[in-house]
């Protein structure tokens, strides 16, 4: 172990002995940040802590979502301690029980995916008035800049050669002119990773709270849109049609969604959105990180990103993507 990750263990475990939990640490998981968890154990009763170390992330956003959310009724966990400084939270411990687990166990699949519909439905309904005036607005030019990672990591990556300056401004502009095609829409919460791996399935618990949520940090300002993308394209999973299209009529339906063509291609939109800073997002992870075990992904989120391209609002994505990114170019596999 390096000096600097054993200064780090040894910070997080006075951490937790100062709240009484001196106890050994599990290690649960760590993800696509530096983020690491930790199960404690005392008895019967568990605790999850979470390492968060600066300046690489900040627990604030964690903490504040956190509140807010449990605060409409939603399952986020419970904070039982917080150091902002040194990067540590003590978290609830909501089960390992996640959607992905659930469904890989047999669970019934609609009535899961309509549980987490059911919860972008109440986030839609509530008030985040206070929450939304100290996040970003995830809209405009930040949605372009999200997407940037395609030129920046995907295409280097496939082509083996760097993406031209005049073709990063190119992208920019496909995507201005998409984006002036984006029906205006009341801003909600948008949690931003709401896919099946963040979300807990408790059962014992009512109604929507029996949907647990993980990794909501980097929420902002958006359309509601975006999350229910999120779920019924997922990166990681296979949805068929059927259940895709069940749930976002439902979600249309429960919402009280008025105009039902502009809000389909304002999910188009955003979906080809999320696909392209995934690709390249995946890319850098590999790249950069040295984490590939994305990468077999990256097939089912083409798929998706062309599913995105046929639609009308989305054409001057459609035109970059088969001028600059031919079939050949979409083959990138993992090493």
């Amino acid at each position: 172990m390096s000096d600097a990750r054993a200064r780090r263990a040894e910070a997080r475990h006075a951490f937790a002995a100062a709240h009484r939990w001196d106890v050994p640490q599990t290690l649960l998981a760590g993800d696509a940040s530096f983020r690491t968890y930790y199960r404690l154990r005392r008895g019967e009763r568990t605790m999850v802590l979470m390492d968060a170390p600066p300046p690489q992330e900040d627990v604030r956003p964690f903490v504040r979502i956190a509140r807010h959310l449990r605060r409409v009724g939603l399952s986020a966990p419970a904070i039982e301690a917080v150091d902002e400084e040194a990067g540590f939270l003590l978290l609830e411990d909501l089960g390992d029980n996640t959607y992905a687990r659930a469904l890989a166990a047999g669970g019934d699949e609609a009535a899961l995916y309509r549980l987490a519909s059911d919860v972008l439905v109440r986030l839609s309904e509530v008030s985040h008035a206070a929450v939304l005036r100290k996040v970003s607005a995830y809209e405009g030019e930040a949605l372009i800049e999200a997407t940037m990672l395609l030129p920046e990591w995907y295409l280097p990556a496939a082509s083996g050669a760097p993406c031209p300056s005049e073709l990063m401004d190119s992208w920019r502009v496909a995507w201005r002119e998409t984006l002036r095609r984006m029906p205006e829409h009341p801003p909600t919460l948008v949690l931003r990773d709401y896919h099946i791996d963040n979300l807990i399935h408790l059962p014992a618990r009512r109604g929507v709270r029996a949907c647990g949520l993980l990794d909501f940090q980097d929420a902002q300002s958006g359309h509601p849109a975006y999350d229910l993308v999120s779920l019924i394209e997922d990166a990681r999973r296979d949805i068929a049609p059927a259940l895709r299209d069940g749930i976002l009529r439902r979600f249309t339906i429960e919402a009280g969604v008025t105009d039902t063509r502009s809000f389909l291609a304002a999910a188009a939109i955003l979906a080809a959105q999320r696909h392209a800073r995934v690709i390249g997002v995946f890319v850098r992870l590999w790249r950069r990180d040295g984490k590939p075990v994305y990468l077999p992904h990256l097939p089912r989120v083409w798929r998706l990103f062309e599913r995105a391209l046929t639609h009308p609002a989305t054409r001057p994505l459609a035109e970059w993507i088969e001028t600059h990114v031919p079939p050949a170019l979409r083959q990138l596999r993992a090493p």
